[in-house]
């Protein structure tokens, strides 16, 4: 993908360097005096501080169009190659002819204090205006007031507020000179990055006066996605492709038994792989986990992901730019904007999605080095998870009426908090459906929350249909990649329709594999041992969720304290690279149900034995005491399962079993989907305490009890089980489950 404008700036400055090939047999560049060209070339050399830059071949094209001739432009170019350096010349350039501030859309904030840092040292004056500095909006509007901002960049979330696009966004049109559409790709449906956000930039084209050139870059656009975005930017679009071939990257794949090769292989290896790096990871629990392990054995890495702090995150990408880690292990949160031209090695354990998708985040590396290495250990796990992820950002049409339903009979904006209570969607798949319905034009978000806007809408069947057909055949292109013997880097560049496509002659195909294959046995088992480990903390609930009275249950505000849980445990979460194989198996759709497996009966034993001696941050037993007693949820779909659990773990541990609760008439079988309003309200009346329970539960009366089920996903099941024990004179209720979702 595009990069930051210090990485691109950077390339720009070293192209007699790596880029001489390029440039060789050209001539030399026009006079100073002489020309567009010679303007533009002054003030590249000007913004890199090198009088011997010179442009790439097709830059100056592209600033050609949009300065000269005001066109709407689409530039496909590989990461490194300088896209960032055509829109900043172009707007000094622009400015320099009197036109307005260039307004960028950046997708990400990280990506945005890249740019603002590096446009400051390069002498170019930019602002941003995003959800993390709306303290500092007086004073870009100041600047813009005072026609002291050259550009200002925006976030595509920022389109979609109704102050900003009410107080600020007219008159940051109106002042517009240049529109860039960053990491365009994103606009595409068939976009890898697809985001509901970039389509309302089609609208926000349509009006800007025609005068103003528009330019959109991406380095990960195929055919398909490059004809989506010119049919976006209007008529008369110039599109810029050139090679994208990355000749710094030595690429290959070793194919590995399981997680456990795959993580002993890292153990033994990752000290030399060149310099500082990446690990991506498909899941949040796969990147905590590794570098757990990785940081046990000694080895400076962190863990990145969508839950990291946002300090967090800036501290981490920091320490990898000084090269005081080794690496850092990272979900796809770790991407697009994330600048460090001297990134040695990419490595992933699991693959993503499809070849685009791969291109991009391997792209991270030897941006600004003559070699950097990149390697894949796919795992059997990764086409479960691909599955998942393929659809998520497609509405369900039965879900998407009823938003539009509900929005309609409120009669009034309506928060997602409180449109929570009234449509069965957590709160990430309804956020993303209103982006989605809000582009499409049948709601829009207002003062107050959301409206419907009264406009007909129809779900495109086919249209989505075709959508995801295309993600299955990207599932399969990266398979082709994983097993090709042909050329890695001329397959990947391929798939992005490059003509230029061509063997690379420094893979492990072309070139033999320049990277060890075996795993030491001794590693293997300490990797083994470590996946092993045993323990995901439940976290009690302490709060009912919002609008329970509107499905019929009557709770508000916080839970009592004397009816909440104490702190309990999961063996693993199904995304674990450990248990979290043997445990989605267990509970894949169609796996019958049995007794427990020796193999996780003992790993619970061991879980419980690790909680009875305690840790720092709970004690013993959540700092509750030893329980008393076991009790049972009873399962609809696995029962076997749960009762040979709970039996097991009562024998072991010389405690009687009371049994089970009982479930009630009203009872679903499983949670169900939805949100957490919503399950709450499907397992509120969903259990009961027979007599028999009732009578056992008298002669253990406010002592601990330990509540077994056999998976918990949004802990309303557990939370409202374990209410009721302590309604019934149970002490302090721990939940203990097998699995934890997520």
């Amino acid at each position: 993908m595009a990069g930051t404008t210090r990485e691109n700036i950077h390339s720009a400055e070293n192209v007699t360097d790596r880029d001489a090939e390029h440039d060789a047999g050209r001539g030399p560049e026009p006079d100073a005096q002489g020309g567009l060209r010679a303007e533009a070339l002054a003030v590249l050399r000007t913004l890199v501080g090198r009088e011997d830059a010179a442009f790439h071949p097709g830059q100056f094209e592209a600033i050609e169009a949009l300065v000269a001739s005001h066109r709407r432009a689409l530039v496909v170019q590989r990461t490194g190659w300088g896209k960032s350096a055509v829109y900043f010349v172009a707007s000094l350039l622009l400015r320099a002819r009197g036109a307005g501030p260039t307004l960028i859309v950046s997708p990400l904030l990280a990506l945005m204090r890249d740019q603002v840092a590096a446009a400051a040292r390069a002498g170019v004056r930019a602002v941003a205006i995003n959800s993390a500095n709306r303290l500092e909006w007086d004073e870009v509007h100041a600047a813009l007031e005072a026609d002291t901002a050259d550009v200002v960049l925006i976030s595509p979330e920022r389109l979609t507020n109704p102050g900003f696009r009410e107080q600020h966004l007219p008159e940051l049109l109106a002042r517009t000179g240049l529109l860039v559409v960053d990491e365009a790709h994103c606009i595409s449906d068939w976009g890898h990055d697809f985001r509901p956000d970039y389509r309302r930039i089609a609208a926000l084209i349509g009006e800007l006066p025609e005068s103003v050139p528009v330019l959109a870059t991406t380095a990960t656009a195929n055919a398909r996605v490059v004809r989506d975005i010119e049919e976006q930017l209007g008529a008369g679009v110039l599109t810029l492709r050139g090679s994208l071939g990355r000749e710094s990257l030595r690429l290959g794949v070793l194919r590995l038994p399981d997680a456990g090769h795959r993580l002993a292989w890292l153990l033994a290896h990752l000290e030399d792989l060149p310099g500082s790096g990446i690990i991506y990871t498909l899941t949040v629990s796969a990147a905590e986990d590794t570098a757990r392990i990785l940081s046990e054995a000694g080895h400076r890495v962190l863990a990145y992901t969508g839950k990291t702090d946002t300090e967090d995150r800036e501290r981490a990408e920091q320490l990898l730019k000084d090269n005081e880690v080794k690496a850092l292990v990272a979900t796809s949160a770790l991407g697009m904007g994330f600048d460090k031209p001297d990134l040695g090695f990419v490595v992933h354990l699991g693959a993503p999605s499809s070849p685009v998708a791969y291109y991009q985040q391997v792209g991270r590396a030897g941006r600004g080095a003559a070699n950097a290495d990149v390697l894949l250990l796919p795992g059997p796990e990764d086409r479960d998870i691909w599955r998942y992820f393929a659809t998520a950002s497609m509405p369900d049409e039965g879900k998407a009426q009823a938003v539009i339903a509900a929005l309609q009979e409120s009669g009034r904006p309506l928060s997602t908090v409180a449109l929570e209570a009234l449509v069965e969607l957590r709160r990430t798949q309804l956020e993303l459906l209103l982006k989605v319905l809000a582009v499409d034009g049948a709601v829009e978000r207002v003062g107050g929350g959301w409206q419907a806007t009264g406009q007909p809408w129809e779900y495109d069947a086919e249209r989505y249909a075709r959508i995801g057909e295309a993600r299955v055949a990207e599932q399969d292109s990266m398979v082709v990649y994983e097993e090709t013997a042909g050329c890695r880097m001329e397959y990947i560049t391929s798939v992005l329709d490059d003509e230029t496509a061509a063997p690379c002659g420094r893979c492990d195909n072309c070139a033999g594999r320049w990277f060890p294959d075996s795993v030491d046995p001794g590693l293997l088992d300490r990797a083994g041992s470590q996946l092993r480990h045993a323990g995901v903390p439940i976290e009690p609930r302490a709060q009912w969720p919002s609008g329970m009275d509107k499905l019929g249950v009557p709770v508000k505000g916080r839970i009592a304290a004397d009816e909440q849980l104490a702190e309990g445990r999961a063996l693993a979460r199904l995304t674990d690279l450990g248990y979290g194989g043997p445990l989605r198996e267990l509970f894949a759709v169609g796996a019958p149900d049995a007794q427990v497996p020796p193999a996780l009966a003992r790993a619970c034993v061991e879980l419980l034995s690790a909680w009875a001696r305690g840790d720092a941050a709970a004690g013993a037993w959540s700092g509750v005491g030893r329980p008393a007693a076991v009790v049972s949820v009873p399962s609809a779909t696995r029962p076997q399962l749960v009762d040979s659990l709970a039996r097991g773990i009562a024998q072991v541990g010389r405690l009687p079993y009371l049994g089970a609760l009982e479930r009630t008439a009203s009872a679903r079988a499983g949670q169900g989907g939805g949100n957490s309003a919503f399950r709450l309200a499907g397992v509120w009346s969903a259990f009961d305490v027979g007599p028999d329970l009732r009578s056992a539960l008298a002669g253990v009366a406010g002592q601990p009890i330990l509540l077994v089920d056999d998976l918990v996903d949004t802990r309303w099941t557990v939370t409202v089980a374990g209410r009721m024990l302590r309604q019934h004179g149970a002490g302090a209720v721990l939940p203990l489950s097998l699995a934890q979702a997520g």
